[in-house]
């Protein structure tokens, strides 16, 4: 299992949907509001320099406020950072 995909199963999800989310998000059964910032983070952790306000728009239109949004950034900008962190120092994993 993913070490993410335990908050998934915290959250009321299942095992079976935290793996198809850490597949491809875009093929598991999830609300459109949550396939909308899937999206988002993807393209902010993937391609950062391309996001536009239309990708915030989008958000919006998918009900998140302004607080909202700040924090999908701000928690998507943070695990990129520790995450960086950790590969360039070489830091595994624990093992739980």
């Amino acid at each position: 299992m993913i070490h993410h995909s335990r908050g998934v199963i915290r959250q009321g999800g299942s095992a079976e949907l935290a793996e198809k989310i850490a597949e491809d998000y875009t093929e598991a059964d999830i609300a459109d509001q949550d396939m909308a910032m899937l999206g988002f983070v993807a393209k902010l952790t993937i391609e950062p320099a391309t996001i536009t306000k239309d990708d915030v728009d989008t958000l919006r239109t998918n009900g998140f406020d302004n607080r909202a949004i700040h924090d999908i950034v701000q928690v998507t900008s943070y695990f990129a950072y520790v995450n960086r962190v950790a590969d360039g120092l070489g830091i595994e994993l624990e093992s739980k």
